[in-house]
């Protein structure tokens, strides 16, 4: 009987509250049987009766409801019971109040909470505190009428009810924690397992698309070959035929891989150049025989104004546009279906690209939309159920359009037909547009491609090594026409053999081979003692698809990249991009060149990820602008003699020359919002994201609020208030130009930056404070105050405000001093790679005697001597100079 109890509560298949009622109820029934005894042996027979009747029904209903398997109804019993008839007893029979008794009800009250819920709990334990208030008051109103214990009882009686209180509670915590534990347990075994089965999954469609693409790059290229010899029509028709269908499949199979990621959460986008009109008619040629197999009318409307070249992910577009047209296709019978192509735009860089994909198909129910999405969920499945497909299509849409931040809606009636309206921003990387074109004549049934091949390169050799003959054998055809002498060998082995033995221009690598692979082939050729090839460019030319693989190759020091199927013109274009311009004889057209150029890792076609820029005021070496590329905004100068570009039109010198003469005014002007949104608009042109280093917000004359009034017009431009000025906002710009070279991300950047602007320190000792008072940053009365006072104040920024703060009271070499060992002994953790000396209208000599004065103090690895820019000597004057560092935390 105790293992079938002991196997009851531990059995994960029943519910959890009767196994706690079967628990809680024989740790009860057993305490009650204890006083029972106790209550006999003392000559308590009236709470022995009560207890009893109560111990007793306990184990009735526990049996009977583990019996008949109503173990719910059970617990509402015994808890009826328990209010109604032993509660009432025990507190009258134990002698109320002073036995203890209350701490019955309480013990009582945590039984029903653990075992009842809903309404009936609540009515129970409304019932047992009337009963106890009713008792409670009867105790009080009629003395003498509930006789009290003796003092040996009452003792004996709160002695039991806190160890039976104590017990149950401690067992049942106890129970819990266990099965807490447990649960965590398998919650843990589940997780893991589910990783498990993701990373097999992930695996095993990895592992399919590279078995499948092997045969199909075979089908793909012999094909090709086909459709480059003077056939007839009908063989050419047939041909590109299996062209489309080839295509086809590969999309199906990457449609089952991105599904994969999709669920694993590790789908990222990969954005590019790309012409629209390229993408559309590739997009058409996969999709316009299948319309015409089925007699529909397949019409392509391109708006002039369309953007030619965008950045985004060209081939998730591409999938989403198939995807739409391919169902579109599917479920219309007859008619025609229409693709309809517009953009408008969302600033000058940025503009929404909008397809319209049109059918006269069978429509959707107004029922079925909320279903539309859902992977493998095909509405009206009883009309539909001829219709092939995996049920994956629409919901990769949705996904991929969701990832891309667009939206996609869908307008359909039923019967007549449906219209899908696909949203998705993209940047814009021309202001050139696609201007008229005639996608359709380009893919008509009549119209024949022939093959001309792009160069000719007979004294080039190439090495293909792949395992699989038939890849060997597609290769070697599709570059047959370029003269070029291939090398095919089935192993690593192999390759090594012939790089041991003779020099190639190229080396097409297989990744996936048994014994070795193709990274480990080519690390070995690098390094092979000996080898003709250590410097040699090595493709790799691989099953392996996608964002990540590429990634991989191109870590792994591959020159390129090629995923099969391959086709003749990726080839060339590979081919013709690293062959040694010596051996390569174009024979193409411009035209064809630029068309199938097939352009990896070329860095002078690809934008920057990220540009940062800054102001002149910001005081950085000429040498780091020009070596980074820097786009700098100037301040401006207003003198009487008109207005002037800060470094460009007017230098420190000039400037302190004209101020000589104290009658002469001059002040600065930050740039206004006009001047930023050209700057932004020009520094795009060369990047994807610009952040700008602004000065202080807080200072006069700070172009910060300009500049972000006008970041507001872009998209993807970020303005970052330094909180600092001259070298220090300087500093802040190298720091984001470091940042960018590691690969940050644009969020990364911004992040670091706003925790470096707290480790730059900013401060400069003036000679005196005229300069300012003739600004009007300060009056005349404090700075002529100053001077007479032979007092040389620092200006410091806190928290981007200018601020005086220190001030040292005789000659200007002691002044200097004294800042110097200021600046450098109270701080104790300066990053010493770069130390900033700028200065205004000081001689050489006095800067070598600065910089003897600094290397006593600290050893920076580089010191800038850096002019100050005319913005700012306009306010420090002759005789400044600052040093301007960063701490390391």
């Amino acid at each position: 009987m105790i293992n079938r109890i002991r196997r009851f509560v531990s059995d994960e298949n029943v519910n959890m509250q009767d196994r706690m009622f079967v628990l809680t109820s024989l740790i009860v029934s057993i305490c009650l049987f204890i006083t029972v005894i106790i209550a006999l042996l003392c000559g308590r027979g009236l709470i022995a009766i009560a207890v009893g009747i109560g111990s007793v029904s306990l184990l009735i209903a526990v049996y009977l409801g583990w019996k008949f398997k109503r173990i719910s109804i059970a617990a509402k019993i015994v808890s009826t019971i328990i209010v109604l008839i032993v509660l009432p007893l025990v507190y009258y029979a134990s002698g109320g109040v002073s036995s203890g008794a209350p701490m019955i009800f309480i013990l009582a009250a945590f039984y029903i909470s653990l075992l009842i819920t809903g309404w009936y709990k609540v009515v129970l334990i409304l019932l047992e505190s009337v009963i106890l208030t009713g008792g409670i008051y009867l105790e009080m109103a009629f003395v003498g009428f509930i006789k009290p214990p003796t003092p040996e009882m009452q003792h004996i009686a709160v002695f039991l009810m806190v160890v039976f209180i104590s017990i149950l509670i401690s067992i049942l915590v106890s129970y819990e924690n266990r099965l807490l534990n447990l649960e965590l347990f398998r919650s843990k075994e589940q997780r893991e397992e589910i990783e498990r089965l993701n990373r097999a999954q992930n695996q095993f469609f990895s592992s399919m698309s590279h078995e499948i693409r092997t045969p199909i790059n075979t089908i793909i290229g012999l094909n090709e070959m086909i459709l480059r010899e003077n056939a007839s029509d009908e063989i050419n028709e047939n041909a590109a035929s299996i062209q489309s269908a080839g295509k086809m499949l590969l999309h199906l199979i990457n449609d089952i891989l991105d599904m994969s990621k999709f669920e694993s959460g590790q789908m990222e986008l990969t954005p590019v150049s790309y012409h629209v009109g390229d993408m559309l008619s590739d997009i058409v040629g996969m999709l316009w025989l299948r319309a015409k197999e089925k007699g529909l009318e397949f019409h392509v409307n391109v708006s002039p104004d369309v953007p030619d070249e965008l950045v985004g992910d060209e081939v998730r577009i591409k999938q989403i546009l198939i995807n739409v047209l391919n169902n579109a296709i599917k479920y219309t019978s007859q008619g025609e279906v229409k693709l309809t192509i517009e953009a408008n735009p969302i600033s000058s860089l940025k503009s929404n690209l909008i397809f319209y994909v049109e059918d006269t198909g069978m429509g959707i129910k107004k029922e079925s939309m909320p279903y539309l999405f859902t992977a493998f969920k095909r509405v009206d499945e009883e009309k539909n159920r001829h219709i092939e497909g995996t049920g994956l299509g629409l919901s990769i849409v949705k996904q991929f359009v969701d990832l891309m931040e667009g939206k996609i809606t869908v307008n359909s009636v039923y019967t007549k037909g449906s219209t899908f309206i696909i949203e998705i921003p993209q940047q814009v990387a021309s202001e050139k547009k696609i201007g008229v074109i005639d996608i359709e004549k380009r893919h008509s049934l009549n119209a024949r491609e022939y093959y001309h091949r792009s160069f000719e390169a007979p004294n080039a050799k190439i090495l293909v090594v792949d395992d699989t003959a038939a890849n060997l054998l597609v290769v070697q055809k599709l570059l047959r026409d370029t003269l070029v002498k291939i090398t095919a060998v089935t192993s690593g082995e192999a390759a090594l053999k012939k790089t041991q033995e003779e020099k190639y221009d190229i080396i097409l690598m297989d990744h996936l081979m048994p014994n070795m692979d193709g990274i480990e082939c080519l690390h070995r050729i690098r390094e092979q003692i000996g080898g003709f090839n250590k410097d040699t460019k090595i493709i790799a030319l691989t099953a392996n698809a996608g964002s990540e693989s590429k990634a991989l190759y191109a870590r792994e020091g591959f020159d390129g990249y090629i995923v099969k199927p391959v086709t003749g013109s990726v080839l060339e274009a590979e081919l013709r991009r690293l062959l040694p311009s010596e051996l390569v004889t174009l024979t193409g057209t411009v035209d064809e060149i630029i068309e199938e150029s097939l352009l990896w890792n070329s860095d002078h076609t690809k934008k920057n990820l990220v540009a940062i820029t800054t102001e002149s005021v910001a005081d950085l070496p000429r040498s780091f602008v020009e070596k980074n590329h820097m786009q700098i905004i100037p301040h401006m100068v207003l003198s009487e003699e008109g207005l002037f570009r800060d470094g460009i039109e007017i230098e420190q010198n000039g400037l302190l020359n004209y101020m000589a003469d104290p009658n002469k005014k001059v002040a600065t002007r930050s740039p206004d919002i006009s001047m930023h949104e050209l700057f932004f608009a020009k520094a795009l042109e060369r990047a994807n994201n610009v952040i700008h280093i602004s000065i202080s917000s807080k200072v006069a004359q700070s172009g910060y609020q300009a500049a972000m009034e006008a970041s507001k017009t872009f998209e993807n431009v970020f303005v970052i208030d330094s909180g600092h000025l001259s070298s220090g906002q300087g500093l802040m710009a190298m720091y984001a130009t470091r940042l960018a070279e590691n690969g940050k991300t644009v969020r990364e950047i911004v992040r670091e930056l706003e925790d470096a602007k707290k480790r730059v320190h900013t401060s400069f000792v003036v000679d005196n404070l005229d300069y300012l008072a003739r600004n009007g940053q300060l009056s005349f009365k404090v700075a002529n105050l100053i001077k007479s006072l032979m007092i040389r104040p620092v200006i410091v920024l806190k928290k981007g405000k200018m601020k005086v703060g220190r001030l040292y009271f005789g000659s200007r070499a002691r002044a200097w001093e004294k800042y110097i060992k200021s600046c450098l002994d109270t701080v104790k953790t300066i990053d010493t790679r770069i130390l900033f000396i700028t200065h205004v209208g000081l001689t050489q000599a006095e800067l070598e005697e600065i910089e003897k004065l600094v290397k006593t103090k600290v050893k920076f690895d580089t010191i800038y001597f850096q002019k100050a820019s005319p913005a700012i000597a306009v306010n420090c004057g002759p005789g400044a100079f600052g040093l301007l560092f960063m701490t390391l935390d």
